[in-house]
């Protein structure tokens, strides 16, 4: 599904972008914001991100630099995958346990 909003996006700034000129008042541009925002997040999050982003882009606004948030993973995930490293760490060391020893 973010595929072909990602498409609308370039086809945007490919067309109409050109025409009106650097007018967003934040960097990145909202375009690139959104194209950013629907990659990293997916169509739903992304494309909520992009509306509020598109809605504080106004003539009142301040500007300034804005970056899309970085992707947050669930409590369970990071909790899954600390398991998991310290299966393979235990696996991969002589005798079950972690190795410790640095540079042995």
């Amino acid at each position: 599904m973010k595929y072909p909003l990602l498409l609308l996006i370039k086809l945007y700034q490919w067309t109409v972008s050109p025409l009106l000129g650097p007018v967003c008042r934040y960097y990145p541009s909202c375009s690139h914001y959104g194209y950013s925002a629907i990659d990293r997040h997916g169509a739903v999050k992304g494309t909520a991100l992009t509306a509020w982003r598109i809605l504080r882009c106004n003539p009142w606004s301040p500007g300034g630099v804005d970056h899309v948030p970085p992707r947050k993973r669930p409590v369970w995930h990071q909790r899954l995958r600390d398991r998991l490293r310290h299966r393979t760490l235990a696996d991969a060391s002589p005798g079950g346990a972690p190795n410790n020893a640095q540079g042995a």
